[in-house]
Formats: structure tokens, C-alpha cells, sequence
């Protein structure tokens, strides 16, 4: 299963809701694209910053490996690791982009796919249930605060008892 945060455009001026054609999803983990053809994929997802930054970085890593004399299979592998670390932050660097463009996180979803998790988030988002004969799910800000309770003993940890040596 694969985890999706889903994202809400700003409202234009005459919305009252947002427009389901323009919510984003944006999966969680690696991203092959990402480390494959960084700069490619920063523009093809409009990350501007993001690729500004990348490139002053890899031009100050070459700057200073240059100025240390390091060997062209050092400075491969130092780009590669900074490509590495693209991939795994992928989706960071996409929600990081959209937060600064003013859309909001409006969930998380789990599905096989992209589809399916659209599909569950679009049915719970109208209010229908996602399994046709399952009951609907209770929004978590209509559900009641869970109730703390505080411990009777001063067992602390793994103790069975309170004053047993440790």
C-alpha cells in the first residue's frame, strides 16, 4: 500500500470550495524520477526554488571538491549522493512547494495506486462510503477527545512493583 498526502488549491475569488480537478496528490517515498533526472523532474513539478538551490549546491560541492583536488570518481559519487538524497525528499520538496504556494494539506490516504487512492479519498471527501455497504467513517474532528487516564502507582517502565529493586 502506498501513502498519498493530498493537497487543496487556494480558493480563487469566486470559489466556495476548492476544485477537485486541481487537488494534487503527492506520493510518499523514493522517487526514481527524482534521482534519475533531477533537474527534469524539478521543472517538470515547477520546483524553482528547489532546482535554484539544488544547483547552488552542487556548484558550491564542485567548487570546493575542485579546491581540495579531489579525484573525478570522488566528485561522481558526491553527485550522486546529493541525487540520492533528491530522491528520498521528493515528495518533501513537493508538499515544501505547494505549503509556500498556499494550498493546504487536506489528508493522508492509502491505496494499491494512485486510482484507488483517489477513489477513497474522493468518497470519504463526498461522503460516501468507500466500500459500497460499509458504514461511513466518522471525520476525526467529530469524534470525542480521548480520555487520559493518569496511573495509580508509581510503577514507572517495565517494574511489576513499586520499590522492586532494579
Amino acid at each position: 500500500m502506498t501513502v498519498y498526502t493530498v493537497h487543496e488549491p487556494p480558493l480563487k475569488r469566486n470559489e466556495t470550495a476548492p476544485d477537485p480537478e486541481r487537488v494534487v496528490f503527492v506520493r510518499d517515498g523514493f522517487s526514481f524520477w527524482a534521482f534519475l533526472l533531477t533537474p527534469l523532474w524539478m521543472l517538470w513539478h515547477r520546483l524553482w526554488l528547489v532546482l535554484l538551490g539544488f544547483i547552488a549546491l552542487v556548484a558550491l560541492a564542485l567548487a570546493a571538491l575542485f579546491s581540495l583536488g579531489a579525484s573525478a570518481g570522488v566528485v561522481a559519487a558526491v553527485l550522486a549522493l546529493l541525487k540520492l538524497l533528491i530522491g528520498f525528499e521528493a515528495s518533501s520538496l513537493r508538499r515544501f512547494t505547494l505549503g509556500r504556494r498556499g494550498w493546504r494539506t487536506a489528508g493522508i490516504v492509502v491505496g494499491d495506486d494512485l486510482e484507488s487512492a483517489e477513489r477513497r479519498f474522493f468518497d470519504l471527501w463526498v461522503g460516501k462510503p468507500a466500500v459500497p455497504g460499509e458504514p461511513r467513517p466518522v471525520p476525526p474532528a467529530a469524534t470525542a477527545a480521548p480520555v487520559m487516564r493518569r496511573a495509580s502507582s508509581d510503577i514507572v517502565g517495565l517494574f511489576p512493583e513499586a520499590g522492586t529493586p532494579r
